[in-house]
């Protein structure tokens, strides 16, 4: 087989449009979190969630705008681990990519299982882990046959779920409109009882909302106009969320004003009781599980193309994680593999399986940051001078609030974190002979990467 077939049959093909990409950066987060999330943000900021989620918007695009940087200047599959690797070092990159692993691994899992509490909730009489197998199952399969159809799918169940958080604004909207709030509008923005250290609290935990919108990066070989499109759908990704987001809970804190809930994990369901009655809130539930399966879709396929790149360039087993199959050009494998770690979820609790996948998210947050940060002195070295606020000022800033972010997390998270980190050290400690070789890579000197970086 010549060099030129083999590097054709290890690349991911190109499909997918620039609606396509925010689409699937929409699904991984999944819009409809920002109901879910509602009472504990209101509670924590003081009764001013709209103004906790501006912010923490305002945060995660300082990231995203670093992502964006790094798309462009680094065409590709393979998110910060690809940028770490080749901005500073090969073994930088590979524990980037390691700290990534935890959470790409793994949070697949937790969609899984939120899906399955939906399932469980509307159904009771049936088990929830055969609820969980089912949609392990599901999800597997479509991504199994390519990405192709897991756009489509992944599209009408977006525009679905999306659609329902249209209809529940509307409520709300119709609610207020009916009976007014009991508070000024203002005070859903600032009141006496908001601070800005309980907005900067609550800030942190809206962040969590965005986890996924960097897993668009992930599809750099797959997305028509190559860096360009990646660059727009991370940045278009954000800033759609983070309009979702405000405006949500503009409203939601206009029909319940203030910070006190009778249960702040139950706000949501109350709610939609308050402004669609009971069967409303128990039908919406079968459009929160179309959004959750759509962003299953997508948790698996970034983590299943996060391994593929990680294996194609030998950073992981090659024969295990970096082949693609002959039939379908997809990383059947690893995403056995991902559809395998979800089963694990039939013995957590939701608070479990979520206490430690954010570790790797505002660990790779903080290197992207950095990573710019890198691109900007060897820019220079070659005598270029890309613009000192855009490549300096807003990344070390985006990197100072990751690491805040980072410090946020639980004991369990950063516990298990750090000894998942410590594993790679040590596993990297082995692959490179005691840290004295690069970490192995694989690079590709193909007319399709000269042309991405052109159009860029």
């Amino acid at each position: 087989m010549s060099s030129e077939t083999t590097e054709s049959t290890m690349r991911l093909k190109g499909d997918l449009s620039l609606l396509s990409v925010v689409l699937f950066g929409l699904a991984y987060i999944s819009p409809g979190i920002v109901v879910t999330m509602f009472g504990v943000v209101a509670a924590t900021s003081g009764g001013a969630a709209p103004t906790a989620f501006a912010v923490a918007t305002l945060a995660m695009l300082l990231t995203g705008l670093s992502y964006a940087k790094m798309a462009r200047a680094v065409p590709g599959a393979g998110s910060v681990y690809t940028y770490a690797r080749k901005m500073l070092d090969s073994r930088i990159g590979f524990l980037s990519g390691w700290a990534m692993l935890l959470d790409y691994f793994f949070i697949p899992m937790v969609g899984w299982l939120i899906t399955a509490i939906y399932f469980h909730a509307q159904f009771p009489e049936i088990p929830k882990w055969v609820w969980l197998i089912v949609s392990v199952g599901i999800t597997t399969a479509i991504n199994v046959f390519g990405m192709k159809l897991a756009d489509r799918v992944n599209k009408v169940l977006m525009f679905i779920a999306l659609g329902s958080l249209v209809l529940f604004a509307t409520l709300c909207v119709v609610f207020l409109g009916k009976h007014g709030s009991s508070a000024p509008a203002t005070d859903a923005l600032w009141n006496s009882g908001t601070s800005i250290g309980a907005v900067t609290a609550a800030a942190a935990i809206a962040a969590y909302s965005f986890l996924g919108f960097d897993a668009v990066s992930t599809l750099g070989e797959e997305a028509r106009g190559g860096a360009r499109t990646i660059g727009r759908g991370i940045i278009g990704c954000v800033i759609a969320a983070g309009a979702i987001f405000i405006v949500l809970s503009f409203v939601m804190q206009l029909v319940h004003p203030g910070a006190k809930f009778a249960d702040v994990d139950a706000a949501a369901y109350h709610l939609k009781v308050q402004v669609g009655g009971t069967t409303y809130a128990e039908i919406i539930n079968f459009v929160t599980i179309a959004g959750s399966i759509a962003s299953c879709i997508a948790l698996q396929a970034s983590a299943a193309r996060l391994m593929y790149v990680m294996g194609r360039d030998s950073a992981l087993p090659k024969a295990v994680f970096g082949n693609l199959s002959g039939k379908t050009g997809t990383p059947v494998l690893n995403l056995l593999l991902t559809a395998a770690a979800g089963v694990i979820a039939m013995k957590l609790d939701l608070t479990t399986a979520t206490s430690f996948i954010n570790f790797g998210a505002f660990l790779g947050f903080t290197l992207v940051n950095v990573c710019v940060i890198a691109h900007l002195v060897r820019e220079r070295g070659h005598g270029r001078t890309p613009h000192l606020f855009s490549y300096l000022v807003m990344p070390a800033i985006g990197a100072a609030v990751s690491l805040y972010l980072l410090t946020k997390l639980g004991h369990v998270a950063l516990q298990i974190g750090g000894i998942w980190l410590a594993i790679g050290v040590v596993y990297l400690a082995v692959l490179t002979k005691g840290f004295r070789r690069p970490a192995p890579e694989m690079t590709f000197d193909d007319d399709t990467a000269a042309r991405d970086r052109v159009t860029a």
